[in-house]
């Protein structure tokens, strides 16, 4: 049986996006999807205010998440409304020209990819981030 789309909240999505927390988990994923581990490591954050964050941005239908055994990923997914769509792309770019989040993104290339922390070695690493090292 096919899953019928909820409509857009705009009201969720744009209070979703007024949060810096919430911007830097988005910028993190980036095209990529990432496990929750690294975000706790790159942000210096807790991890239940991380899973607060996201269960934000699943419900306001811009991430998405699936559990591999005890790992959790979250993914960056379109909105099904083009104009939402349209927005959180310009949003994803200009995330992109921040100084803060090119830190956190350099951070996440560092950590999972070149210097692991011990406590991560077993954590899945995403793989289109592999690939930029």
């Amino acid at each position: 049986m096919a899953r019928t789309q909820r409509p857009i909240d705009m009201e969720l999505i744009f209070r979703a996006l007024a949060d810096r927390t919430r911007l830097r988990l988005l910028n993190l994923m980036g095209r990529d999807e990432v496990c929750v581990c690294y975000f706790v490591e790159v942000l210096k954050t807790p991890q239940s205010k991380i899973s607060r964050h996201l269960a934000y941005l699943r419900r306001a239908g811009i991430v998405g998440a699936r559990r591999e055994g005890k790992w959790m990923h979250y993914r960056v997914v379109e909105p099904g409304d083009s104009r939402a769509a349209e927005m959180l792309k310009n949003v994803q770019e200009w995330l992109a020209l921040d100084r803060e989040m090119q830190r956190d993104r350099t951070r996440l290339v560092q950590m999972c990819c070149v210097k692991v922390p011990a406590h991560l070695a077993a954590a899945p690493k995403p793989p289109r981030i592999i690939a930029e090292v």
